[in-house]
């Protein structure tokens, strides 16, 4: 591993093509991960699933896509995705969710960047589909996530589950206006059952940190959250899903505060 490191570092120096792993944490993603692994198909050198014991389809896809697959105990988005790093065989790493999926446009880019690469980070725009339809407001879009770099110079970091990498100091990123898209959720009730146990997660983080809340913070950043969401951050111009996301994001702003109010008045 280190003799690829160092050979890779040469390369960067000489602006000669890199090779690159596609790193993907699942579990119970069988409606996803299809797509996802035909997506970098072109772009990867190398592809490495990290599944915290999925119990659907999840690993008879993979292994049929003949791609790495390796078990893991799931102890934290944030953990999971940093072990997973560990698992790819080069140094220079694109990292996705199993509902998330490259653009051609996007992968054609990457194919680019593979050939000259003279950054140390690439970010780009995610595209979210919600029940069907592109959220291209909301606060949702563009969402710049950064998701390919070389791995030596950042890590996953952030506060469960909103993770995201952060790049060591002095390190040069470029953006590429390009979308990565995110097949978020299908149904109304699947987002509802995802906020219920991210918001367990946020406020549990939040509680650990000192943060506060009351009835009033409750309310106020709730508020605040749809009229920002929906009418500043242009909500109402993707329709009838656009206003469900902001319902569903005001809510869930609500419900953190909520769980976080039980847990302090519960010392």
């Amino acid at each position: 591993m280190d003799d690829l490191k160092s050979s890779n570092e040469i390369m960067f120096l000489c602006g000669m093509q890199i090779q690159l792993s596609v790193v993907i944490i699942t579990f119970n993603e069988e409606k996803n991960i299809s797509r996802c692994i035909d997506s970098v198909i072109a772009v990867a050198d190398d592809v490495v699933v990290v599944d915290s014991f999925s119990t659907d389809k999840t690993k008879q896809i993979c292994l049929e896509k003949k791609v790495r697959f390796v078990e893991h105990h799931f102890n934290g988005h944030i953990e999971q995705k940093n072990w997973a790093i560990t698992q790819a065989k080069n140094q220079c790493v694109l990292s996705l969710d199993a509902d998330e999926a490259l653009t051609k446009e996007l992968a054609i880019e990457i194919i680019k960047i593979k050939k000259n690469w003279q950054y140390d980070g690439y970010s780009f725009n995610r595209l979210t589909n919600f029940c069907g339809s592109w959220i291209k407001h909301c606060g949702w879009y563009p969402d710049k996530k950064l998701r390919l770099w070389d791995s030596t110079k950042g890590k996953w970091g952030g506060v469960n589950p909103h993770d995201k990498v952060i790049m060591n100091q002095g390190t040069k990123i470029k953006h590429i206006n390009f979308d990565l898209l995110h097949y978020s959720f299908y149904t109304i009730e699947q987002h509802l059952k995802q906020i219920d146990y991210f918001t367990d997660i946020s406020a549990k983080a939040a509680f650990e940190k000192g943060k506060k809340s009351n009835a009033f913070i409750i309310f106020y950043k709730s508020k605040f959250k749809f009229i920002r969401d929906y009418f500043l951050k242009l909500g109402f111009l993707d329709g009838y899903y656009g206003y469900i996301v902001c319902k569903n994001s005001a809510f869930a702003t609500a419900q953190k505060y909520r769980k976080l109010l039980i847990l302090i008045n519960s010392k």
